[in-house]
C-alpha cells in the first residue's frame, strides 16, 4: 500500500523541483548565449546591450563561414586521429599500469607506486622536455602528440583503485585454469571495472581533443595541426583585425570578432557535448569506485 504524502511533503516536492529546474536553466543559460550569439547578425548584436540574450539578434552564418574553413576540416582530421590513436594508447598503458600496481604480492609494488606518483608533483621542465622530444626524433610527426603525454598519473591511480576492488580470488581461479595475467586482465578486470574504464576514457579522450600546447611546441607542418591550433589561429586573425580596422565598420568588425570566438567554442565543444551524455551514467558511480582507498 502506497503511503499519502501529506501537504508538508508536496510542498518541499514543488520547491525542489523549481529549485532544481532554476539550478538548471542557470548552469545551461551561458552556453546558450554563446549559441545565440554565434547566430546572431553583427549589426544587430552590436545594438544589444549584453544583457540577458534568449535567441539570435537576426539570423547570420558569417561567423560560422570564417570558423568553417579547408583548415578546419584538416584540423577536424587530425584531431580525430590524435584522440582516436592517442586515447588508445593511454588507455593500453593505464591498463598495464593499473594492473601491475593493483596486484597483491608483488615485490616492488609500494617503491613502483611511490616512483610514480613523486612525477604528480615533479617535472623537469618545458625545456628538458622539448630536448626529449627533439632527442627521440619527434619534431614534427604525429608521434609528438601521440606518445609524450600519454600516461597521465592521476588517471592510473584511480583505475589501480578500482582494479585493486577485483576479488582476488577470481584472478587465482582464472590462472588455476591457466589464464595468463593479459586474459585476467583483458576478461576479468576490465568487464568488472568498467564503470571506471568509461570515466577515464571520457577522461583523456577530452584532454585529448582540448590539447593545443604540445601541437605548437613540436609541430611545423600544417597538415598535422590539431583542430585547436586552427581555431586559435581564427581568433588571433580576427581579433587582430578588429583592432586595425579604424574605418566606419569598425563596430560591426568588433562585433563580427565577438562572435566568432562564439562560434570557435561552438565548434570546439560540441562533439564532446555529444559524446559524454553515452558515457554520463558511468561517470559518478566510476569515480567513486576509483576514489575508495584501497
Amino acid at each position: 500500500m502506497v503511503e499519502k504524502k501529506g501537504l508538508g511533503a508536496k510542498v518541499f516536492d514543488v520547491c525542489n523541483h523549481c529549485l532544481l529546474v532554476l539550478i538548471g536553466i542557470v548552469c545551461l543559460y551561458p552556453f546558450l548565449y554563446v549559441v545565440f550569439a554565434s547566430f546572431s547578425n553583427p549589426a544587430q548584436f552590436m545594438k544589444h546591450d549584453f544583457t540577458l540574450l534568449w535567441w539570435p539578434k537576426g539570423f547570420s552564418l558569417t561567423a560560422y563561414s570564417r570558423v568553417f574553413t579547408n583548415d578546419l576540416l584538416t584540423g577536424y582530421t587530425n584531431t580525430l586521429i590524435y584522440v582516436v590513436g592517442g586515447t588508445a594508447i593511454s588507455m593500453l598503458l593505464t591498463f598495464f599500469g593499473a594492473y601491475v600496481l593493483s596486484r597483491k604480492g608483488y615485490m616492488l609494488k609500494k617503491p613502483l607506486t611511490m616512483f610514480i606518483l613523486f612525477t604528480m608533483y615533479f617535472s623537469g621542465g618545458i625545456v628538458p622536455f622539448y630536448l626529449w622530444i627533439q632527442e627521440l626524433g619527434f619534431i614534427d610527426t604525429r608521434w609528438a602528440i601521440l606518445v609524450p603525454l600519454a600516461l597521465n598519473t592521476y588517471n592510473m591511480i584511480v583505475m589501480r583503485t578500482a582494479f585493486a576492488s577485483v576479488p582476488e580470488s577470481l584472478i587465482e581461479a582464472a590462472k588455476l585454469d591457466g589464464a595468463s595475467d593479459i586474459t585476467c586482465l583483458f576478461r576479468i578486470i576490465i568487464p568488472l571495472s568498467k564503470a571506471t574504464v568509461a570515466v577515464i576514457l571520457l577522461f583523456y579522450a577530452v584532454a585529448r581533443w582540448n590539447e593545443w600546447l604540445p601541437a605548437a611546441m613540436f609541430l611545423r607542418s600544417r597538415e598535422l595541426f590539431p583542430l585547436q591550433i586552427f581555431l586559435r589561429e581564427i581568433l588571433l586573425t580576427s581579433s587582430a583585425e578588429s583592432m586595425v580596422n579604424t574605418g566606419g565598420d569598425a563596430s560591426s568588425m568588433l562585433a563580427l570578432s565577438e562572435m566568432i570566438k562564439y562560434a570557435t567554442i561552438v565548434v570546439s565543444t560540441l562533439p564532446i557535448l555529444v559524446v559524454y551524455p553515452f558515457v554520463q551514467k558511468y561517470f559518478v558511480s566510476g569515480v567513486m569506485v576509483g576514489g575508495v582507498k584501497e
